[in-house]
This record gives C-alpha cells, sequence and structure tokens, in this order.
C-alpha cells in the first residue's frame, strides 16, 4: 500500500502519534482538493479579525474560490491512513479505516484490523481509556 506520511501538519485535518503498551500508531487525515476549482484544499473558514481557523465551524470551504460544503458531508468522504506497530502481535504495518468514531471497548475511536492477528486496534482521543482501565 505504501502511505505517504505528511511533510506538515499543515495537509492533515487530523494528526496523531500515540504509543501504548507494546504497540504505537502514527494516523492522519489529508485534506482534500476542492472539487469546484480544484485548485486548493479544503478547510475550516478563516476568522475575519484573527485569520486562523474556526474551530467550531460547521462547513469546510475553499480559500480560492469560496466554495462551502457541510462539515458532515465532507467528513463522511475522507480516510484515516494508519502506520502502526500491533500491541498484540508486535506486526508492523498499514493500513486505512473512514473518518467517522465507533464505539470500540466502551469509548469512541478510530477502529482499523491488525492484518497479521486479525484483533481490533483503536485510536481514541487523547487521555480517554477503554473501560475497566484506570
Amino acid at each position: 500500500m505504501s502511505l505517504r506520511m505528511p511533510e506538515s501538519t499543515n495537509e492533515c485535518i487530523y494528526f496523531t502519534r500515540r504509543a501504548f503498551d507494546n504497540g504505537r500508531v502514527i494516523a492522519w487525515v489529508y485534506r482534500k482538493e476542492c472539487p469546484q476549482c480544484g485548485k486548493a484544499k479544503m478547510g475550516k473558514p478563516l476568522d475575519p479579525k484573527t485569520k486562523k481557523p474556526k474551530i467550531r465551524a460547521d462547513t469546510y470551504e475553499c480559500p480560492d474560490c469560496g466554495f462551502s460544503k457541510p462539515k458532515q458531508e465532507y467528513e463522511e468522504s475522507l480516510t484515516v491512513e494508519i502506520i502502526y506497530t500491533c500491541p498484540y502481535c508486535g506486526f508492523s504495518g498499514e493500513a486505512t479505516t473512514e473518518y467517522k468514531r465507533k464505539s470500540w471497548e466502551g469509548v469512541k475511536a478510530y477502529v482499523f484490523v491488525c492484518q497479521a492477528c486479525g484483533k481490533k486496534i483503536g485510536i481514541t482521543k487523547k487521555m480517554k481509556e477503554k473501560k475497566g482501565e484506570g
């Protein structure tokens, strides 16, 4: 599959690097190009005063042509790209999954399956622990 690591987090909507038990995960979601003009990458709209992205915005828009798309519709079309070392079997590999959090061991997480042992691995929000731990 050979995934390409992002050179900067500015290319991404989501980026994380985690270490747990005996495993590691690096995951990211690339920003998509504008479907209207194809020149720029879609992103959250910028605040006119601070020139920073509006974090709680419910749309994504093109900085060049101004085309906007609802947040939910845009995020459903994205995929999470993952480079991992399995905490169960030690296998190092790559995977992709949809950009949608699912329930995994009682916590919302991006879930993917190890190619070697077939066990599910979840990428949870920071500081979240599985039910029954901590």
